[in-house]
């Protein structure tokens, strides 16, 4: 993609966006369907990530392996983002967008039913790694299309609505998924997902439209990204931010049975209210990242710090837990969008690699904030996830703090 194209998809300037030329209906210019489309694309796949972690407690009694252990399944499918993400992004950036949308959707769709029949945890975990392949392929594409057919100034808010497919599996997916295994077992959480994901796969090759096809830049030139000690530094940035996230949200549901004393039956209507508040912070964070991307992130991660130290204190007292949840949902939820357009603001000259390298940086945090988290649990108790993160966000502020010099390049 060349740079001058992407200038006008998602204009830099030390983190902010210029403001757009004066236009009285702002959300006119961003298009509904293929936007809509591609959040339905994502909560489907974000699902299938994290669904997991509700079903923890369930699968590690079923397949005899502890909580900690059941936990490297996310690590493993973030350290695959990361690993393999930016280089299969780049090798596929000039193909198609909607049929790479389709083949990603089959791909989360075969390997839903690969885990709902895995006999052991070894076959669950190649049901894991499978489709890590692809997730970042759909990200940074599904990102820089939508900035793309949003055009400038709203680049923020159409990433934004592809993003509430996140919250969405939040709201719904992750929370329902707890409650569907808790019903009809876990396996059944995932053969329903495989079922929706292909459903999914064919709406897309129905319904979703064929978006032009940008200028892509030489491999060389994409990766000439990472010759930026600037754009570096942004993407070690999301690393921080997303470990200090997942320390503690890896093993919300863990928490919530072990610390605040929630029958499990229960914990999964928690978690929906967790991420149904969130749909808030999403909103938030993309009307916050068009003003001030690295403003945003750092704000929203002193809220989460904030949040982390006081959740453990006030789990006894339901009310002082589901305010505290709220705040923790809205600050989790916008860092999302939040680091995804911060990051591409930074990667101009290839924006499908800029947001592939985030989401690689996200899944990166993700695994390292299970493996984190999976420590403190076994050391020190659950109960010490909190300060964990809180600690891990306070890094995460301080690495944030040379980025709002401005830039000499």
């Amino acid at each position: 993609m060349t740079s001058r194209h992407n200038e006008s998809v998602l204009p830099e300037q030390d983190g902010r966006t210029p403001p757009s030329p004066a236009d009285p209906h702002p959300a006119a210019r961003i298009p509904v369907a293929p936007i809509a489309i591609l959040a339905v694309a994502g909560f489907l796949l974000v699902t299938t990530e994290f669904v997991i972690i509700g079903l923890i407690p369930a699968l590690a009694r079923d397949l005899g392996v502890t909580p900690a252990q059941a936990g490297l399944l996310v690590s493993l499918f973030a350290f695959t983002v990361t690993l393999f993400g930016p280089v299969l992004t780049a090798r596929l950036a000039g193909h198609e967008r909607k049929r790479l949308f389709t083949i990603v959707l089959l791909i989360f769709a075969g390997a839903n039913l690969m885990a709902a029949l895995a006999p052991n945890v070894w076959v669950l975990a190649v049901a894991r790694f499978i489709p890590a392949l692809a997730l970042p392929v759909f990200w940074g594409m599904a990102s820089e299309t939508a900035a793309q057919l949003a055009g400038p100034g709203h680049a923020g808010r159409a990433v934004g609505r592809v993003y509430l497919g996140i919250s969405a599996a939040l709201v719904l997916g992750v929370p329902l998924g707890t409650v569907t295994g808790n019903a009809i077992g876990w396996r059944g959480a995932f053969a329903v997902l495989a079922g929706l994901t292909l459903l999914a796969a064919l709406l897309m090759h129905v319904w979703m439209p064929r978006p032009p096809m940008a200028p892509v830049a030489s491999r060389s030139g994409q990766f000439g990204l990472l010759k930026s000690s600037r754009f570096l530094l942004h993407v070690l940035l999301s690393v921080l931010v997303f470990t200090a996230m997942f320390a503690s949200y890896t093993y919300l549901a863990e928490l919530l049975e072990g610390v605040a004393g929630i029958a499990p039956a229960w914990v999964g209507w928690w978690l929906m209210g967790f991420g149904l508040v969130g749909l808030l912070g999403n909103w938030l964070g993309g009307v916050m990242a068009d003003r001030n991307s690295l403003g945003a992130t750092v704000g929203f991660l002193v809220l989460l710090a904030v949040v982390m130290v006081i959740v453990v204190p006030v789990a006894s007292n339901r009310w002082a837990l589901a305010a505290v949840l709220a705040f923790w949902g809205i600050a989790y939820t916008a860092l999302f969008p939040v680091c995804q357009i911060r990051v591409m603001q930074h990667g101009q000259q290839a924006q499908a690699l800029a947001g592939t390298l985030n989401v690689s940086a996200a899944n990166a945090g993700t695994g390292m904030g299970a493996v984190v988290g999976g420590w403190v649990i076994s050391g020190f108790g659950t109960a010490s996830l909190g300060y964990a993160s809180a600690v891990l966000a306070v890094a995460a502020v301080l690495c944030a703090l040379p980025l709002f010099r401005p830039s000499s390049q």
